[in-house]
């Protein structure tokens, strides 16, 4: 077996799609404790950040807005609804599309919240410039690999 040199390309400590996938992990692990209070997964929460900025969305542009596919958006409104955070219904623009829509319930949990993003900072030990700049970068990542 060829010892491994820094300039090995394959490397694991090189690769992005690895730092990517253990940066992903850690973070959202980091949301877990602030998101039980609140009754959500980060997947949910997801669903509620894009319904707190627009309420209702039908089911097509939610899946679209936060990058999922809808068979694998529905059994999350499912659990949103029985928790009573949002509720499906049809649209009123068009009867032939599903819409969801945040409950008072839901609509309260934005207050609660609102306390995650500070949280997050504190705990990642980064400034807020730092982030959006990661972020940025994230997503100028995501618009090529699509």
């Amino acid at each position: 077996m060829p010892a491994a040199h820094t300039s090995d390309l394959l490397r694991l400590d090189r690769q992005v799609c690895f730092a990517l996938a253990v940066a992903s992990r850690n973070v959202i692990a980091l949301y877990r404790p602030l998101l039980e209070p609140l009754g959500l997964t980060h997947p949910q929460y997801l669903v509620m950040l894009a319904l707190w900025e627009t309420s209702p969305l039908r089911v097509a542009d939610l899946a679209e807005r936060i990058s999922l596919e809808p068979a694998t958006l529905s059994p999350l409104l499912k659990r949103l609804e029985a928790n009573g955070m949002v509720v499906r219904g049809r649209d009123p623009r068009d009867n032939r599309a599903l819409a969801v829509s945040l409950t008072g319930k839901g609509a309260a949990v934005r207050r609660r919240a609102e306390r995650i993003p500070g949280a997050i900072l504190e705990r990642l030990g980064m400034d807020v410039t730092e982030l959006e700049e990661l972020r940025d970068s994230l997503t100028r990542v995501i618009s090529a690999a699509r």
